[in-house]
């Protein structure tokens, strides 16, 4: 996978973050409702979207895909410093990039919509600043490992 694969994946795990965020919805709902065409439009085109603001992205992307708003407020919960989107971002691609053979975008919807994104939101845990190898492993266990 080339440098440039990778800053895509990382642009579009960290955009499902800030969507998910921005609509107060879980990751895994965001990423199911841009289902795998549009994983796939969001990484072929990431290059021009690094341009544009997260913002705008964003509204587009909540347009063209039916996002609606929802209730899962991680940020409202957060007792303690929140973590940038692009931070959380990282964590997504670090164990995509762990995960993926060979089709990045359904480990992407795999990853998001599995029990590892609620785990990862809870901004109150220490999931998401796991040693990515413990993520990787309690994701491939199907369960958080400690806690």
């Amino acid at each position: 996978m080339t440098e440039q694969q990778k800053d895509d994946i990382f642009y579009v795990c960290s955009l499902i973050e800030f969507i998910a965020r921005r609509t107060k919805n879980h990751r895994g709902e965001v990423a199911a409702r841009i289902g795998y065409d549009g994983i796939a439009h969001l990484l072929d085109f990431a290059d021009v979207y690094h341009c544009l603001s997260f913002e705008q992205v964003s509204d587009e992307t909540v347009a063209q895909y039916g996002i609606p708003d929802g209730s899962f407020d991680t940020v409202a919960e957060c007792e303690y410093t929140v973590p940038r989107c692009t931070a959380i971002g990282r964590v997504y691609q670090r164990l995509v990039l762990r995960e993926t053979g060979g089709d990045a975008v359904q480990t992407i919807l795999d990853v998001f919509t599995s029990f590892i994104s609620d785990a990862i939101s809870n901004f109150n845990a220490s999931t998401y600043y796991a040693n990515p190898d413990y993520i990787r492993c309690s994701y491939d266990e199907a369960g958080i490992l400690l806690d």
